[in-house]
Order: structure tokens, then C-alpha cells, then sequence
């Protein structure tokens, strides 16, 4: 475990050090959010780069730190090798298309032929996708155009997701974190230290950005930070999914936790670990094309939107957000010995029940 914690802190440190000269850079050049549009709700300039030093500090720490040495099995020692340099060449795609959108913005369309460019990439190149639904609602394999299709929408919609919860002080860095500490600790106890060195090295990075980011923030990360992100935490899901057992015992599995990850439904425990992304997204889809407009507008319909409306603090209104994902994965983890679409059907009606109480409140102040 201690080569995660070094991981963990490695991250963290870089980003804490750094943080505060990208700052100054960021002033001197004035790389800022400019709060013009009436959606915004930062009434000051703050900069909008900081994605740039989660991205840097994540990538860091994964690399000098990658665990070699743990990984025993010769197959998963070449697919964890395979899995760093398709990991790497993505995310670097992605970074930029993300630091060029903050510093003078892209096209929707141009970004969204990226999306596909590497979601293409990580399936048929980096072979990762989900092959099934693994006994959800008694489907197990599907066929491989499906598999294709499958795997290239969730892609597209997690880092979407991630991008589009990114209004309120601390939350998508918030969120993130939970995400990829959840993830990080499933594959720590199921004996994949590759995808757990990834998972632990971005929530290091965003530990340390969430001391500038959380309300007040001094910070933005940005679209740089947010597609990164989003593409790290659907390859962590990804390899959830379609974790298979090794053969040979792995010494650092934990007994009785290792029980509980083998009969917790893995697809389940995902969306439980990505509900408050996949939920708003999903919402604010239907929303605008509800009302005939572009399912990529912006506007303030968020979740995160109504309960500021309702009087929550920027700090309130992500540490009530954090609680709910914290609450949805609890629930998985206390069904997982029901059949998996018994078990899904109440963790989806704990998740969308929970999401309505801010639309029964009045809203007590426009914003």
C-alpha cells in the first residue's frame, strides 16, 4: 500500500508547490474567466488554466512511480504496459484540445471529433472496452459492433460529463476525487496496481488542486483539467467493468474485501461511483432537447445550478453533491449480495430520488 500513498503524495505536492506560480502566470498573461454571460456565477476574474497542473502532477506521478514490480503475471505486466502509452498518448490529445478551448476556445463540433478521435483509439487500439453487461438484467457478452458502440458513447459521455459539471467551485475536483479514490481503492484490493497507481496519482492531483479550487476559488480547472479527468476516471470504469480474477493468488489482496468486490456487480458499483455526473448529464440532455435546443448549450439548469438557487453556498451546494455520490455507492456496496438488476433497480431509485429533494424546496433567491 505504501507505494500508492507515495504516488498519492507525489501528485499532491506537485500540484501544491506549482500551483501558486501558474497563478501568477496566469495574471501576467491574463488568462481569466471573464463573468460576461449571464449563466455565469463568478462575479470575478479568476484564472482558468489550472487543469494545465493536474494534468502535469497526475502524468508525473503515474510515470515515475508506475509499480513494475508488483505486477506479476506476465499477460497483465504487457497489457499494463499497453494500457500506460495509450493512457498517455489520449490524455495528451485531450489536454490540448482542452488548453486551447480555455485560452481561445474551440468549436463544439471540433471538440466532439476529438472525443471520438480518442475514443476510437482507446477501443480498437487500446482494446479498452466493455464487452458486456455482465449479468445486468441477465445480459452477459454482446456482440462486438455493440461492444464498439457501447464503449465509444460511454467515453463520449463521462468526459462530457465531467466537462459539464464543472460550475461551481470545488465540485467537478471534488467529485473527481471521490471517483477516483473509489476506483483506486477497488483495484488496490482486486490486485491491479497499474490502473491503482493511475487512480491514486490523479486523486493526489486533485486533493491539491481542491486547496485552491474550493470555494472561494482562486482557480478554474478549466477544459484542460476537465476532459483529462473525465478520460482517466472512464478508463478506470472501463477496467472496473471488465476486471477479470487472476488465476494466481496476488499477495497484496485483502481477504475479506476481496470477498466483497467479487460479488459486488461491477457495473452497478461504476454507475453507482459515477452517478451525480451520469445524472445531470443525462437530465440536461433531456432538458434542452425537451425544449428544442442544443443538447451541448449552456445554460443554468445543473443540478449544481438549483441548489444554489435554493440559498446553498458555493461550499454547501458541493459538499451536499459530495455526500449524495458518497451516499449512492454506499447503497451499491449494501446490495451487492442481491441479484444485479434488483440490486440496480434500488440504487437507481435511491440515486434519482435523492437528486429531487432541491427541485421540492423553493427557491428562495435567483441568481
Amino acid at each position: 500500500m505504501w507505494i500508492y500513498l507515495v504516488i498519492f503524495a507525489t501528485a499532491f505536492f506537485v500540484v501544491l508547490l506549482s500551483t501558486p506560480a501558474l497563478l501568477r502566470v496566469a495574471i501576467l498573461k491574463r488568462l481569466f474567466d471573464e463573468p460576461k454571460e449571464e449563466r455565469k456565477i463568478h462575479k470575478r476574474l479568476i484564472p482558468t488554466i489550472g487543469g494545465i497542473i493536474i494534468f502535469a502532477a497526475t502524468l508525473f506521478a503515474f510515470s515515475l512511480w508506475f509499480p513494475f514490480d508488483l505486477i506479476h503475471i506476465q499477460d497483465r505486466q504487457m497489457r499494463a504496459v499497453s494500457d500506460f502509452k495509450f493512457i498517455t498518448a489520449t490524455i495528451l490529445i485531450l489536454f490540448f484540445v482542452g488548453v486551447k478551448d480555455d485560452i481561445i476556445g474551440t468549436a463544439p463540433m471540433k471538440k466532439l471529433v476529438a472525443h471520438v478521435l480518442v475514443g476510437l483509439v482507446l477501443v480498437l487500439m487500446a482494446d479498452i472496452k466493455i464487452t458486456g453487461f455482465h449479468g445486468l438484467f441477465g445480459i452477459r457478452e454482446i456482440p462486438e459492433w455493440g461492444q464498439i458502440f457501447l464503449s465509444l458513447f460511454t467515453y463520449i459521455v463521462v468526459v462530457n460529463a465531467f466537462n459539464l459539471i464543472d460550475g461551481v467551485d470545488g465540485l467537478a475536483a471534488g467529485i473527481g476525487t471521490i471517483c477516483s479514490l473509489a476506483f483506486g481503492i477497488w483495484f488496490y484490493v482486486a490486485g491491479e496496481p497499474a490502473m491503482a497507481a493511475l487512480a491514486f496519482a490523479l486523486a493526489g492531483s486533485l486533493v491539491g488542486f481542491l486547496i485552491f479550487n474550493f470555494s472561494p476559488a482562486k482557480i478554474f480547472m478549466g477544459d484542460s483539467g476537465s476532459l483529462p479527468i473525465g478520460l482517466i476516471i472512464c478508463v478506470l470504469a472501463v477496467r472496473v467493468i471488465e476486471y477479470k480474477a487472476p488465476d494466481t493468488e496476488i499477495d497484496f489482496n485483502l481477504n475479506e474485501l476481496s470477498e466483497t468486490i467479487n460479488v459486488l456487480s461491477k457495473p452497478i458499483f461504476v454507475m453507482a461511483v459515477l452517478c451525480y455526473p451520469l445524472i445531470d448529464t443525462l437530465r440536461i440532455f433531456i432538458y434542452r432537447s425537451i425544449r428544442g435546443l442544443s443538447p451541448f448549450a449552456a445554460d443554468r439548469n445543473h443540478i449544481h445550478h438549483r441548489l444554489l438557487d435554493i440559498g446553498l453556498s458555493h461550499k454547501m451546494t458541493a459538499l451536499s453533491l459530495y455526500l449524495y455520490n458518497i451516499l449512492v455507492i454506499c447503497s451499491a456496496l449494501l446490495t451487492r449480495n442481491l441479484d444485479p438488476s434488483v440490486s440496480f433497480v434500488i440504487v437507481g431509485l435511491i440515486a434519482v430520488g435523492l437528486i429531487q429533494i432541491p427541485f421540492l424546496i423553493k427557491k428562495v433567491k435567483n441568481r
